[in-house]
Protein backbone atom coordinates (compact mmCIF):
# COMPACT_ATOMS: atom_id res chain seq x y z
CA UNK A 1 0.00 0.00 0.00
CA UNK A 2 1.48 3.41 -0.92
CA UNK A 3 1.54 5.66 2.02
CA UNK A 4 0.03 8.39 -0.27
CA UNK A 5 -3.48 6.55 0.44
CA UNK A 6 -2.99 6.57 3.99
CA UNK A 7 -5.46 9.06 6.39
CA UNK A 8 -3.27 12.14 7.85
CA UNK A 9 -3.83 10.28 11.06
CA UNK A 10 -2.21 6.84 10.00
CA UNK A 11 0.67 9.00 7.79
CA UNK A 12 1.42 10.93 11.21
CA UNK A 13 1.63 7.53 13.52
CA UNK A 14 3.73 5.42 10.79
CA UNK A 15 5.97 8.62 10.17
CA UNK A 16 6.43 8.60 14.39
CA UNK A 17 7.25 4.94 14.45
CA UNK A 18 9.55 5.14 11.17
CA UNK A 19 11.64 8.05 12.88
CA UNK A 20 11.57 6.29 16.29
CA UNK A 21 14.89 5.05 17.71
CA UNK A 22 12.71 1.71 19.19
CA UNK A 23 9.36 0.62 19.98
CA UNK A 24 7.38 3.09 20.36
CA UNK A 25 3.72 2.64 22.53
CA UNK A 26 0.39 3.56 21.65
CA UNK A 27 0.68 6.18 24.63
CA UNK A 28 3.63 7.11 23.75
CA UNK A 29 2.78 7.87 20.48
CA UNK A 30 0.35 9.84 21.45
CA UNK A 31 2.41 11.76 23.51
CA UNK A 32 4.69 12.63 20.17
CA UNK A 33 1.44 13.66 18.21
CA UNK A 34 -0.64 15.61 20.74
CA UNK A 35 0.79 19.20 18.73
CA UNK A 36 -0.73 17.66 15.90
CA UNK A 37 -3.85 17.36 16.90
CA UNK A 38 -3.99 14.06 18.57
CA UNK A 39 -5.94 14.04 21.94
CA UNK A 40 -6.99 10.23 22.83
CA UNK A 41 -5.91 7.13 22.80
CA UNK A 42 -8.88 5.91 20.54
CA UNK A 43 -7.35 8.10 17.51
CA UNK A 44 -3.79 6.57 18.10
CA UNK A 45 -5.46 2.86 18.25
CA UNK A 46 -7.27 3.53 15.11
CA UNK A 47 -4.42 4.09 13.13
CA UNK A 48 -2.42 1.61 14.53
CA UNK A 49 -5.28 -0.97 13.38
CA UNK A 50 -5.04 0.04 10.13
CA UNK A 51 -1.24 0.26 9.44
CA UNK A 52 -1.16 -3.28 11.19
CA UNK A 53 -3.72 -4.46 8.53
CA UNK A 54 -1.56 -2.91 5.80
CA UNK A 55 1.40 -4.39 6.63
CA UNK A 56 3.50 -1.52 7.33
CA UNK A 57 4.11 -1.48 11.12
CA UNK A 58 4.35 -4.54 13.43
CA UNK A 59 3.36 -5.17 16.74
CA UNK A 60 5.72 -6.32 19.82
CA UNK A 61 3.44 -8.88 21.80
CA UNK A 62 6.31 -9.03 24.75
CA UNK A 63 6.84 -5.38 25.14
CA UNK A 64 2.83 -4.18 23.75
CA UNK A 65 5.07 -1.82 21.91
CA UNK A 66 4.96 -0.94 17.64
CA UNK A 67 7.20 -0.91 15.08
CA UNK A 68 7.62 0.41 11.41
CA UNK A 69 8.04 -2.32 9.25
CA UNK A 70 11.71 -2.88 7.76
CA UNK A 71 10.27 -4.11 4.59
CA UNK A 72 7.35 -2.74 3.84
CA UNK A 73 7.29 -3.42 -0.05
CA UNK A 74 7.40 -7.31 0.99
CA UNK A 75 4.75 -9.11 2.04
CA UNK A 76 5.99 -11.16 4.53
CA UNK A 77 3.45 -9.89 7.10
CA UNK A 78 0.65 -11.96 4.47
CA UNK A 79 1.47 -15.36 5.21
CA UNK A 80 5.06 -15.36 6.21
CA UNK A 81 6.81 -15.71 10.15
CA UNK A 82 8.86 -12.61 11.47
CA UNK A 83 10.82 -12.42 13.74
CA UNK A 84 12.26 -9.96 15.64
CA UNK A 85 15.93 -9.70 17.99
CA UNK A 86 14.90 -7.77 20.48
CA UNK A 87 18.26 -6.29 22.86
CA UNK A 88 17.56 -6.41 26.48
CA UNK A 89 19.93 -3.68 27.35
CA UNK A 90 19.39 -0.70 23.86
CA UNK A 91 15.93 -1.86 22.92
CA UNK A 92 17.00 -2.22 19.45
CA UNK A 93 14.98 -4.33 17.49
CA UNK A 94 15.96 -6.17 14.15
CA UNK A 95 13.02 -7.39 12.11
CA UNK A 96 14.19 -11.05 10.62
CA UNK A 97 12.56 -13.76 7.87
CA UNK A 98 14.33 -16.86 6.99
CA UNK A 99 12.21 -19.12 4.34
CA UNK A 100 13.61 -22.27 6.03
CA UNK A 101 12.23 -21.33 9.55
CA UNK A 102 9.15 -20.61 8.05
CA UNK A 103 8.89 -24.00 6.10
CA UNK A 104 9.95 -25.80 9.07
CA UNK A 105 7.50 -24.22 11.40
CA UNK A 106 4.67 -24.88 8.45
CA UNK A 107 5.55 -28.43 8.85
CA UNK A 108 5.11 -28.69 12.59
CA UNK A 109 1.86 -26.82 12.50
CA UNK A 110 0.79 -29.36 9.42
CA UNK A 111 1.77 -32.42 11.76
CA UNK A 112 -0.87 -30.86 14.75
CA UNK A 113 -3.65 -30.32 11.48
CA UNK A 114 -2.97 -26.61 12.82
CA UNK A 115 -3.11 -23.97 10.01
CA UNK A 116 -1.60 -20.80 10.93
CA UNK A 117 -2.69 -17.61 10.26
CA UNK A 118 0.51 -15.39 11.59
CA UNK A 119 3.30 -16.68 13.59
CA UNK A 120 5.50 -13.68 14.84
CA UNK A 121 8.39 -14.58 17.05
CA UNK A 122 10.54 -12.64 19.74
CA UNK A 123 13.89 -13.23 20.26
CA UNK A 124 15.34 -11.50 23.87
CA UNK A 125 19.01 -11.02 24.43
CA UNK A 126 21.90 -8.60 23.91
CA UNK A 127 22.53 -6.92 20.38
CA UNK A 128 26.16 -7.06 18.90
CA UNK A 129 27.39 -3.44 20.10
CA UNK A 130 25.86 -4.05 23.85
CA UNK A 131 27.87 -7.55 24.25
CA UNK A 132 30.65 -5.64 22.92
CA UNK A 133 30.39 -2.64 25.14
Amino acid sequence: MATQQLTKNQSLVLDALTHAEGPLSAYTILDKLRDHGFRAPLQVYRALDKLLEFGLIHRLESMNSFVACAHPDHHHHDHGVTAFAICEDCGQVTEMHDEGMEERLSVLAGKQHFKTEKTTIEIRGHCQNCTHS
